[in-house]
This record gives C-alpha cells, structure tokens and sequence, in this order.
C-alpha cells in the first residue's frame, strides 16, 4: 500500500510508482504535496474513491497517472481544475451512471483527459451546450440556473428539455435571457433538439 505519511517528502516534484502492485486507496494527504508535477500510480492495484484533495496540487502538477487500477465511485471535480496537467485515468471501475467533471471534459483547464471522448462520461450534447453558455457570454444571461454545473444533468440546466430517458436535448428555450455572441457549430450536435427558441436576444 501507499505509505500514508509520504506527503512529508515535500520538495518531491517527480513520484512514480507505477507497476508496483499496490493496493489499497490512495491517501488524501498526497494533496499537500503541492511541489509534485508528475504523480504516476498507474498499473496498480489501488481502490477506492479518488481523493478530492488532488486539486491541492493545481498550480505544480503536470502528470496525474491512475490509469488501470480498480478505483471506483466517481471522478472528483477538483481534478478539472489542475490547470495545465495531463489526467489519466483509463481501466478503472468508476461508477457506470457517473458523468466525469465537465471541466474536465472540455478541457477548461486541464492539456488532456484521457477519457474525453468516452461519451458515457462526456455526453456529446452537454459539451455542445457547455459551447453554447460560453460563446452566448453565459456570465451575462438573465437566468442560467445550474448551467455548468459540474455533475448535475444537462437536462435540468435552465431552459434545456430532454427525452423521457435524459440523454438527449429536445428543447432550448432561452428567450429574452441576455444572450449575445455567435453561436458556435458545435450545436449541431445536438442532433435530437426539435424546438429552439433564442428569439429576443442579440445573436
């Protein structure tokens, strides 16, 4: 297992540990590391949930490597804000209905995910209306209750209707809301939407 008291190595940039068959979860005090730029537990056998306290390491962290153990739950939104860092997190046992962080999978601030095009955990349809907040100047709009909201359902963002099996947009209704910009192409992908009504803003 990962010695608990190895966040006292604090001047540690670089810490692989990778085919090692460890087991058991990963300490939360790795977050306090905050000099670590590369972290590799890859091809282990670690478990659990992976620590919130991760996103501790924002600023240094280049390299998350935690790919092919067996953690499980889901992936914590703290991990969309390493900025600049490379995640990795393929083979492991996340829950089956759990979306990823959406910064993560749009890249807000991380280089990589390596699970980005996994669209069990990126839906298509809440990365093209992550598009459609920012180059409609979301911040600016009347009313964006739970738009952007890191785990909850793109179908209860304000506005937004989908089918009876929440996995596909119907409806986008945002009329008189302050929206302004261009739309960008990629609400295309919203291949299923059957009403738009955007009418009375300045697009």
């Amino acid at each position: 297992s990962i010695p608990k008291d190895l966040w006292r190595f604090q001047s540690l940039k670089i810490l692989s540990l990778a085919g090692n068959k460890l087991a058991g979860p990963i300490p939360p005090d790795i977050g306090k590391m905050t000099a670590l730029e590369e972290f590799d537990l890859s091809n282990n056998f670690l478990s659990g949930r992976i620590p919130s306290q991760m996103g501790q390491l924002e600023g240094s962290l280049q390299l998350l490597g935690l790919a092919n153990n067996t953690l499980s739950g889901f992936i914590p939104s703290q991990l969309g804000q390493l900025q600049g860092a490379s995640v990795i997190v393929e083979g492991n046992s996340f829950d089956d209905n759990s979306t990823a962080p959406l910064s993560l999978c749009t890249f807000r601030s991380v280089i990589e995910f390596d699970l980005a095009t996994d669209t069990e955990l990126c839906p298509v349809e809440r990365n093209a209306l992550s598009d459609f907040y920012y180059s409609t100047k979301g911040t600016e709009w009347t009313d964006s209750v739970n738009w952007l909201d890191e785990f909850s359902s793109y179908c209860d963002w304000k506005g937004v209707t989908c089918d009876e099996d929440k996995k596909h947009v119907i409806k986008l209704k945002l009329a008189n809301n302050g929206l302004s910009g261009r739309l960008k192409e990629s609400i295309g992908d919203l291949t299923f939407i059957e009403e738009l009504d955007l009418s009375d803003n300045d697009i």
